[in-house]
């Protein structure tokens, strides 16, 4: 039975709220009504052995940030809960059909779900409400910035794949007072990008779900919701601004080939090429993702291509000496002269330089047949028995011109054979140098088509 004090009191309370301006407030009758004797600190159930069953939903919104050095991603997605408050139960009929009212989130009780990855707290806004039904379920809607660790790989960059996962879960309670399910089918939300601001540099592939159970002594059991956000970088960028300008210049470098090995200009050409490079290095290094435990493939594509520009002007500077002329040049090694000068032309098809040499060897046989039919030592000496004295320095001027030619023609001829092997080396070093670009070419293209394609 009541007591009649009791009675008074329900009937003072409802009382004022039915006097004065708030007398047709159905909204503020109903918040008087849930909370009357509202416990906000207890888990909202009437049988405690029930678990309070909270449904979560994910809505990715934005990259705002990938930082590879600190290995942290940024993101704005939009956050649901909702769950059974068994307190926050009413009779529409009795305010006025009313279905749902927003009660303001600090009187209601809120499950302790948080981001197991969260390492900052981001710029979220508050949203001081939630929505409750009048059968008890309460709608916690919110956007939150997530700042949150994740494991960035960053060796296919340009054209890399991340996955980065937020686990929620309640922090203090065990799976028999909160358990965590999803608000909506995992293929439904795997592919909605419905909110997705996709203008970024990154693309939204998809968030897969995964719900399991973990312990952490083998004796009490938490649930736990995660979230794979799998995002994709757009590389248009990347390559426009740092592959195209290295392929050209190494286009570049291999046009240098077909200067002349003879003359310094190739030299010069390589030399302007190995500084662009170095300067377009230094403009990029910047751009580059970097981590303390890997480098990009990129960046090693970067040093192989500065290496090759060094071994190309490397190669350039020695054949520049070894066709260089030079009086005290030694004669070329027979050893040499058969395998570069006669093997080589022939097993790499080089036979303008073959027929180059063959020429010069015949011009040089005919040259000396020449001297020796005009210049013979028998006819020149029959003369100087019937000659005076001042003929016979005139003639010994002339043969001491005859020596000095003979040797430069000597020398000449030695450093046309010099410049021969040079020709045969440089076609050689230039078709190795020529492959050695290509195979590595293609082997970063078809890595980085495999990468994007996947």
């Amino acid at each position: 039975s009541l007591l009649p004090g009791g009675f008074l009191i329900v009937l003072i309370r409802i009382s004022n709220v039915s006097t004065g301006r708030f007398a047709n407030a159905t909204l503020v009758r109903l918040t008087e009504f849930l909370s009357v004797g509202y416990k906000k600190g207890v888990r909202p159930v009437k049988d405690w052995n029930t678990p309070t069953n909270v449904e979560i939903d994910l809505m990715v919104y934005s990259i705002l940030n990938v930082d590879e050095k600190n290995q942290v991603l940024t993101t704005y997605v939009w956050y649901r809960q909702s769950w059974k408050d068994e307190f926050l139960v009413w009779d529409s009929q009795d305010f006025d059909g009313v279905k749902k009212i927003s009660i303001p989130t600090a009187n209601v009780w809120v499950p302790d779900i948080l981001i197991n990855e969260f390492v900052d707290v981001g710029k979220s806004p508050d949203i001081p409400y939630v929505y409750v039904t009048d059968d008890g379920v309460v709608h916690n809607y919110k956007p939150i910035q997530v700042v949150t660790a994740c494991t960035l790989n960053i060796y296919n960059f340009p054209f890399d794949v991340q996955n980065c996962s937020l686990t929620f879960q309640s922090w203090l309670h065990t799976i028999d007072d909160i358990n965590i399910t999803l608000m909506r089918e995992p293929e439904e939300l795997s592919k909605d990008k419905s909110v997705f601001m996709n203008q970024g540099e990154w693309e939204l592939l998809h968030v897969l779900s995964k719900y399991k159970n973990f312990s952490v002594d083998k004796e009490e059991y938490y649930a736990e919701m995660k979230f794979h956000v799998v995002i994709r970088r757009r590389p248009l960028f990347y390559t426009v601004n740092l592959l195209l300008p290295s392929i050209f210049l190494m286009v570049m470098d291999i046009v240098g080939f077909y200067l002349p090995p003879d003359s310094g200009e190739r030299v010069s050409f390589k030399i302007t090429l190995l500084l662009g490079y170095s300067v377009f290095l230094i403009i990029v290094s910047d751009t580059l993702p970097a981590t303390a435990i890997g480098t990009p493939l990129i960046g090693v594509y970067f040093v192989v291509c500065m290496a090759l520009l060094v071994i190309s002007l490397t190669e350039t500077v020695l054949i520049v000496r070894l066709v260089h002329k030079q009086d005290l040049q030694p004669p070329v090694p027979q050893w040499l002269k058969y395998l570069v000068l006669e093997r080589a032309p022939v097993l790499f098809c080089i036979h303008k330089k073959h027929r180059l040499c063959s020429r010069l060897s015949s011009q040089s046989t005919d040259m000396e047949n020449y001297k020796e039919n005009n210049y013979g030592t028998g006819r020149y000496r029959r003369k100087q028995d019937n000659v005076p004295p001042l003929m016979d320095n005139i003639l010994q001027e002339v043969t001491t011109i005859r020596h000095f030619l003979e040797k430069r023609d000597k020398c000449r001829e030695i450093a046309k054979e010099w410049l021969q092997v040079g020709y045969v080396l440089d076609v050689l070093l230039f078709r190795v140098y020529l492959v050695a670009v290509v195979a590595y070419s293609i082997t970063l293209g078809t890595l980085w088509s495999v990468w994007q394609a996947a």
